[in-house]
């Protein structure tokens, strides 16, 4: 791995080896994203569909597209995009992650090309895709427009990227760190840096500045009552997520 010193950050990595073992565990460390899940998969399905011209009640509506998902963890984007049929790539730079999500797909008798590798890597390396995953990782890297940077030159021309992240203000040091961490125990503490949180319309300037053009922007809204998360055109105060492209396709 040549370049993975660029964006990698060591000690980000070290958090996400040390929970591994837990990624398929839906009452485990990772059980936050276990609840998100279905909101990320319906505006990531309902943005590739719409950007590629794919009907979702169609058989295979993703056969012939090429999607990278970079930070993959144990699979869970990974899986439900190849089930859509996808040709899919998980990488991820922590390589405890990558022999639980091998495993996982082989159980569910799905075919996905993990690599314990980095977006740099994979970029040095030529590979090109139509669609880049980039959920909850910007947050983790050191620095953030090297890695947007890369994630563009990954996209092929007419390219979407998802990329989302957490906003950084009062209410999601509230949530993010004290109730998600501190309270709810949902994930260890020390797991976000509250720091390293990204606001909307920064996020947009660094995708503007890799060279793509965002298209859309929405949050992912906790429902306490409900214990559901939501798609919000306008609340994008803690959670929130981004639709880009490249443009020339």
């Amino acid at each position: 791995m040549a370049n993975a010193g660029m964006t990698v950050d060591a000690a980000e990595i070290e958090k996400f080896q040390n929970m591994a073992a837990e990624w398929w565990d839906p009452d485990g460390k990772f059980k936050p994203l276990h609840m998100l899940n279905p909101c990320r998969l319906d505006y990531i399905t309902t943005q590739v569909a719409a950007e590629f011209g794919r009907d979702l009640a169609g058989d295979a509506p993703f056969a012939g597209l090429r999607v990278l998902d970079i930070g993959c963890g144990g699979g869970l984007l990974s899986e439900p995009m190849a089930r859509l049929g996808a040709e899919v790539v998980g990488a991820d730079p922590a390589a405890r992650n990558i022999p639980v999500a091998r495993l996982h797909a082989e159980q569910s008798g799905l075919t996905i090309d993990y690599r314990e590798t980095t977006a740099e890597d994979l970029a040095a390396a030529g590979e090109a895709f139509d669609v880049v995953l980039n959920m909850e990782v910007v947050e983790h890297v050191a620095d953030p427009q090297a890695y947007l940077d890369a994630c563009r030159s990954l996209l092929k021309p007419g390219g979407l990227m998802i990329c989302s992240t957490i906003n950084r203000n009062p209410k999601s040091f509230a949530m993010a760190i004290v109730g998600a961490e501190m309270v709810m125990r949902w994930l260890p503490r020390g797991t976000h840096d509250w720091a390293k949180f990204i606001t909307p319309d920064e996020l947009c300037g660094m995708i503007r500045k890799a060279g793509l053009e965002p298209v859309d922007r929405k949050g992912f809204v906790f429902n306490p009552l409900g214990w559901s998360w939501r798609l919000s055109d306008r609340d994008l105060s803690v959670n929130y997520v981004t639709a880009s492209v490249r443009p020339g396709g």
